[in-house]
């Protein structure tokens, strides 16, 4: 049997989360964070921030339906180990019924690895999404830099400060931008790679407690 690494996954979840949200907190506490807000003429920073959020909370719910499955796998574990009849979610008992053969074992912990592993598709999808986001607002901010020098028609020193405070607000827009998508896309790669890990580390509990059962029951039948 494994040990109970992922026995408080959601709690590290959580921990993870508040790690998180206090480094927010940090930068808006300095300002930093309304400066790059409020300096983003293009609003892609707060898509950016709104689409994290959302997606970290449909982490933290992964998180809590995984761990509770990994108390149920734990459960019929010890379970098994005292000989005792199998309980638990419709996936335990499906691995552990006396009347599954080892192929059938097989085939539903390739399709329970499938199903499961969809459920974090979307995470990885908005990760992908926040960096492409980042980007298209750096391709905006140039344009927004560039554009007051084409509207140059002579040289005129008088009208320098404007054009330079023009060109400032478009870099701004580009390198805020581009911050936020690599942080938080960053940020939701990791948070979904300590989940895909888990996720890991169930199917194999799964696996071995159905090549028990199967053992157990071959054992029985000599």
């Amino acid at each position: 049997m494994l040990g109970k690494s992922e026995e408080h996954l959601f709690f590290s979840a959580l921990i993870v989360t508040g790690l998180i949200s206090f480094g927010f907190f940090v930068l808006a506490n300095t300002g930093l964070l309304q400066l790059a807000l409020s300096s983003d003429r293009s609003m892609i920073s707060w898509l950016i921030l709104a689409l994290y959020s959302l997606a970290t909370a449909h982490w933290l719910f992964r998180a809590r339906e995984l761990d509770q499955e990994v108390r149920i796998c734990e459960a019929a574990e010890a379970q098994q180990l005292h000989g005792a009849d199998q309980d638990g979610s419709y996936i335990v008992k499906a691995l552990t019924s006396n009347s599954a053969s080892a192929a059938d074992r097989q085939q539903l912990l390739d399709t329970i690895g499938d199903e499961l592993t969809n459920t974090h598709a979307a995470g990885h999808f908005v990760a992908d999404l926040l960096l492409k986001l980042g980007l298209t607002g750096t391709v905006i901010g140039f344009i927004l830099m560039l554009r007051p020098i084409g509207e140059i028609e002579q040289f005129d020193p008088s009208l320098m400060q404007q054009l330079l405070a023009a060109m400032s607000g478009g870099m701004a827009v580009a390198l805020y931008t581009t911050l936020a998508g690599l942080v938080t896309s960053t940020l939701l790669k990791l948070q979904y790679y300590l989940l895909d890990s888990a996720l890991a580390n169930l199917i194999n509990r799964l696996t071995i407690l159905g090549a028990s059962q199967h053992t157990r029951l071959s054992s029985q039948n000599k």
